[in-house]
């Protein structure tokens, strides 16, 4: 039985009758036993497959996702003083329901539905077993007053804020150590309202790193739905060092021009994770798989891995649609990217590192890759020189192997591919297959190549550097490289 709680008693939905009527027919005796059985059996099943991501073994991607769990109790912020009218701030009103939900892990948690309207907060907590229900119209909307947004410590595995040393603004929504979490809801909106912070951080006038719209760290079974993400003061969606993580029909959106650093999806540190049916439009990268930066990285030493991308379209004239790195020092491994539209952008597929990253970027498939008007399709980068300070180890040598492409299409296109290895950073054991990229203007280099060791396997177009061995559609050898060092790039990409 689902009870509804107010902060003024408890109101049950449903009374049991003291008797039973027994002048009931037999069939609707036994409509009634059936459908609360069903009823049961759904609640157990929901339950178990909430688990489902941790039984699969090492090595496979996750499945496609697991039901959230129904909530026995449901609250309405409004039951907490909590008022839609853009203007009261109702940062209290959340950190009651929240305090509320959190008494109730014992029985499954609880449900927050933040209704129609536009509800002003600084930034809260969520806590474990808690739903956060955005209704169709429902915004949650960020104050522009940086004095309510917490100083956080700086991320372990990045040594200091990412733009400033010292502590960091945090999320708007934030949690930390959590399990069993959900945000969804009838696709409403949380709004960080960056523009003041865009405007802060380009004049300078920011003391420390801005905070992510939406920040989950160290914690597991999330779900992330149904909702859209909008104008963040910084990154977007920054799950860091978690396992078992949905992130499916999400918008997330930012002005292409003068929104700087608004990445749309920062997988940090994290194992176990679906993205998939999203359209993201950023000022940055739209996804960016990360694992910490430099000597930090190194030490903190927490990888991202299995990690699926799906039915995904992005879009972002500032970088690339889908990154891996820059920072990578932990390690990235074991992602998958299918069926991907990158449109009206300025790089489709980027991987980037440099030397004093350490750590590795391997196992990587791209399939079904769509480029449609673009400066340049594919583009891996081993000189991408930011550092947190100088006591990065030049010896710390990334490496980056094992990158599958297969199925890439496009139209307009610049320049299909850019792979910049180096003598210290090679790029190895690379391969594509079944590529049909139109290109926008004629040139000579339009699948450029340094250091790089690597296979074209049938039909290339357009066609490949000489750095790759040559094998027909059947997998037989055509033509072995004997330029696998030759240095064919002419644009800085």
């Amino acid at each position: 039985m689902m009870d509804m709680y107010s902060p003024s008693g408890r109101f049950h939905f449903h009374h049991q009758r003291r008797r039973i009527v027994w002048t009931l027919s037999s069939h609707k005796i036994l409509f009634a036993v059936l459908w609360v059985s069903l009823f049961a059996c759904s609640i157990i099943w929901q339950r178990s497959a909430v688990n489902v991501l941790r039984i699969y073994q090492k090595g496979q991607l996750p499945p496609r996702q697991w039901p959230p769990m129904l909530r026995p109790v449901v609250f309405n912020l409004t039951d907490f003083g909590g008022v839609g009218d853009g203007v009261t701030l109702n940062t209290m009103a959340f950190e009651r329901a929240v305090e509320a939900i959190s008494k109730l892990s014992e029985r499954g948690g609880g449900q927050l539905n933040v209704q129609r309207g536009v509800w002003l907060t600084a930034p809260f907590n969520l806590t474990s077993h808690m739903t956060l229900f955005l209704a169709e119209g429902a915004v949650i909307l960020g104050t522009e007053d940086e004095k309510y947004w917490p100083l956080m410590p700086p991320l372990p595995s990045y040594g200091y804020g990412r733009e400033k040393k010292g502590p960091r603004y945090g999320s708007l929504i934030h949690g930390q150590y959590l399990k069993d979490v959900v945000i969804t809801g009838h696709n409403g909106t949380i709004d960080g309202q960056g523009a003041s912070w865009w405007s802060k951080f380009q004049n300078k006038l920011l003391k420390h790193t801005r905070g992510p719209l939406v920040q989950i760290m160290w914690s597991r079974d999330i779900v992330i739905s149904n909702i859209t993400l909008r104008n963040p003061p910084f990154w977007t969606l920054h799950p860091y060092d978690c396992k078992n993580v949905i992130i499916s029909n999400v918008t997330i959106l930012a002005p292409l021009h003068s929104a700087p650093n608004t990445d749309g999806i920062d997988p940090d540190s994290c194992e176990d994770m679906v993205i998939e049916n999203c359209y993201i439009h950023v000022g940055d990268d739209g996804i960016a798989i990360k694992s910490g930066w430099d000597q930090y990285g190194i030490a903190y030493g927490r990888p991202s891995t299995n990690i699926l991308i799906r039915n995904v379209v992005l879009r972002t004239v500032v970088s690339a649609g889908v990154s891996i790195g820059s920072e990578m020092s932990g390690g990235i491994s074991n992602i998958t990217l299918e069926n991907i539209l990158v449109w009206n952008s300025k790089r489709g597929v980027r991987i980037k590192t440099a030397t004093g990253r350490g750590g590795y970027i391997r196992d990587v498939s791209y399939r079904n890759l769509t480029f449609d008007n673009l400066l340049v399709g594919i583009v891996v980068k081993t000189d991408y020189n930011e550092h947190p300070d100088d006591g990065f180890d030049p010896k710390a040598i990334p490496s980056v192997e094992n990158i599958t492409f297969h199925g890439i299409y496009g139209r307009a296109v610049r320049i299909a591919v850019r792979i910049q290895g180096s003598e210290e950073i090679p790029i190895r054991d690379i391969s594509f297959s079944d590529m049909n990229v139109g290109i926008a203007k004629k040139k000579k280099r339009l699948f450029q190549c340094a250091y790089v060791w690597g296979r074209a396997i049938g039909k290339i177009f357009p066609a490949p550097c000489e750095n790759l061995d040559q094998y027909d559609e059947q997998g037989r050898l055509v033509r072995r490289s004997t330029s696998r060092n030759a240095t064919l790039t002419d644009y800085d990409v």
